[in-house]
């Protein structure tokens, strides 16, 4: 079997990156060239690399993960806890950027 190019979209990348991860911090952090994702439970830091860049067409030279547990809440009086997030923190070479406002 040939190996597939490097730059061609599976449709795994699209299961990696669930969605853009938009708050004021991570607002902050894309002054310094990088942008927050929400990504999937089982994806790793190569496989998001990838993935962005397939996608958006940037470099990547680094990427940071972070997984938030959920927090216990309570609603009418019944305790839930909300589900977990997987965030990566995906840093870009200088110059590049990703408009996370606009879709894929």
């Amino acid at each position: 079997m040939a190996k597939k190019q490097t730059g061609d979209i599976a449709v795994r990348h699209y299961d990696v990156i669930v969605a853009p991860h938009i708050t004021e911090k991570a607002t902050m952090l894309s002054e310094h060239n990088a942008v927050v994702f929400k990504v999937s439970h089982d994806a790793t830091k190569p496989e998001i690399k990838a993935a962005v860049e397939a996608l958006f067409g940037v470099d990547v030279t680094g990427v940071n993960t972070i997984v938030q547990k959920g927090k216990t809440k309570k609603w009418k009086g019944a305790p839930y806890t909300r589900s977990d997030v997987k965030k990566a923190i995906v840093t870009l070479k200088d110059g590049q950027s990703i408009d996370v406002t606009t879709g894929i």
